[in-house]
């Protein structure tokens, strides 16, 4: 057994022998970018400090011999060969680092889908170097000489080896952005997008129930962190209330059908507003929260969508014993704002 030691947080994860870095991180609870688990293409490379350690099979494509020199490893690889490992991770409270945003970057939109009559999704592929970005982050589309000036949506996926990221967007009514992406925007365009930004990332180390709350396409930054939570292995229940109007605005519902019944851990309830249908929930999710879920004390709480809707449901979760320092919010606003808006006020925009 060895102990891996964060820097500069000073805490510790143990690492049973034979066992590699990134897995023992994220048994821990803590997340570190990673794609193939394979050492093929670098995501997860991280600095050591001190210690030993067996890197096994990488490539060097992905892991230089200047890099190896200077003291950098694949953790999806590396396996401590010494009692203690220190290594360079996230800030001095043992957040994630986030990655410094890029601009202009190309993309082609390969896919996309009409979700609902409102919301479009947009598959999108890199020319270049992929974006990273943490799951639940966004970034910004545009396009200035079409009349679209660039808008802020959430990734609707975790990152992925080849660096697509997925979009969903509601058509705003007289919004220039979402008109631009509903209405021109085919398959083989090329945009530009910027980013990533914001810190929707919960605390990775955080070992706790989670329900996440979401309308609309609020759902996007909410697909993104429970993929990425599933994926790795994250054990305790993750719960997930969407709320539409009707049943021709719920989306994604073949997804989040897989995810149940694929983790045992995981449970969708869809709630309708405006309808009522077998299956479904009725009523606002503010409004029904008390009977699904009467103590949230202990659990982790993401909610995303319009920024009424967040305020409702953060107010219910905290009414419901939530504490603040395990909410975590999103809200998206109308394109009908001043230009000057801060970006952390534009997320999820139509």
């Amino acid at each position: 057994m060895s102990r891996i030691r964060l820097h500069p947080s000073g805490r510790t994860v143990e690492c049973r022998d034979g066992e590699t870095v990134l897995s023992a991180l994220e048994q821990a609870g803590y997340a570190l970018p990673n794609n193939c688990r394979a050492g093929a293409c670098g995501e997860c490379k991280v600095k050591v400090l001190s210690g030993q350690f067996d890197q096994g099979m990488v490539l060097d494509m992905a892991l230089s011999q200047g890099e190896r020199k200077d003291g950098y490893g694949l953790m999806c690889m590396a396996k401590p060969i010494s009692d203690e490992l220190v290594i360079e991770y996230g800030t001095a409270d043992a957040q994630p680092k986030l990655f410094p945003p890029r601009e202009n970057v190309l993309f082609i939109v390969t896919d996309r889908i009409r979700r609902t009559a409102r919301i479009v999704e947009l598959r999108l592929r890199p020319l270049g170097q992929p974006l990273r970005y943490w799951p639940g982050q966004y970034v910004m589309l545009g396009d200035a000489a079409a009349g679209a000036p660039p808008r802020c949506y959430s990734i609707a996926n975790a990152p992925r080896p080849d660096g697509e990221i997925v979009l969903q967007v509601t058509r705003v009514d007289g919004g220039p952005t979402s008109g631009w992406i509903h209405d021109t925007l085919t398959v083989g365009s090329m945009v530009k997008l910027s980013g990533p930004y914001g810190t929707f990332i919960g605390d990775p180390s955080v070992d706790s129930p989670v329900l996440c709350m979401a309308a609309g396409s609020g759902l996007a930054p909410i697909l993104a962190l429970t993929d990425a939570a599933l994926r790795r292995g994250y054990r305790p229940p993750v719960t997930l209330l969407f709320s539409a109007c009707t049943r021709a605005d719920v989306y994604e519902l073949g997804l989040l059908s897989y995810w149940q019944a694929k983790y045992r851990n995981f449970k969708v309830k869809v709630t309708l507003t405006r309808e009522e249908a077998a299956g479904h929930l009725k009523g606002r999710i503010p409004a029904i929260l008390p009977g699904l879920f009467p103590d949230l004390s202990g659990h982790a709480v993401f909610t995303a969508g319009s920024p009424a809707f967040v305020e409702a449901c953060v107010a219910a979760a905290r009414a419901l014993g939530a504490r603040d320092d395990r909410i975590h919010s999103e809200g998206y606003v109308s394109q009908h704002i001043p230009e000057t808006l801060p970006a952390d006020r534009l997320m999820s925009v139509g």
